[in-house]
């Protein structure tokens, strides 16, 4: 499968900003985290097995937490499924909601999927890499879950040495 979509935002370019409340209702921007690389990850669903092993595998993952990534989950689940799901997993990181999925749309992680043969609507499991800069170092357009947290550590090490000393 490719790792392009036409509405997927492409390496090097500015990733778009965004405006998404968390569980409290904070509001999160893109421009919040500049200077930190940003792990934004979209999953179709609060509390289900895929979705909690990814998040689970995220908030463990210590190269993340060495290299001071910014961890941020979106779907379209409201703030109390958000509170809930973070609870029960002690998730330290924000989970945004995106009532209506225009942002998830926007980057192409909303749209037709095959799941087993069947084609449905819906969330599609991204992952998007972004650099301190803003712009996307690199975007997982298919995500498996077991493992990847590991790919978006492997990510930040090349992307960190192709930039060379801070």
């Amino acid at each position: 499968m490719s790792d392009a979509s036409p509405a997927s935002p492409q390496p090097g370019q500015p990733f778009p900003d965004f405006a998404l409340p968390d569980a409290q209702g904070q509001t999160h921007r893109l421009s919040d985290y500049a200077g930190r690389y940003v792990v934004l990850y979209v999953y179709p669903k609060d509390d289900t097995p895929g979705c909690t092993r990814e998040a689970c595998d995220f908030r463990d993952n210590a190269l993340l937490k060495a290299h001071g990534a910014a961890i941020l989950g979106v779907s379209a689940d409201d703030a109390q499924s958000h509170t809930q799901f973070a609870e029960k997993y002690s998730l330290p990181f924000p989970l945004l909601s995106d009532d209506g999925a225009a942002f998830l749309r926007q980057i192409g992680s909303y749209g037709t999927k095959n799941m087993y043969g069947k084609v449905t609507e819906g969330i599609k499991r991204q992952t998007f890499l972004i650099g301190p800069d803003g712009t996307l170092v690199k975007g997982w357009l298919a995500v498996k879950v077991d493992g990847h947290a590991d790919q978006v550590a492997a990510a930040i090490d090349k992307d960190r040495a192709a930039r060379g000393p801070a």
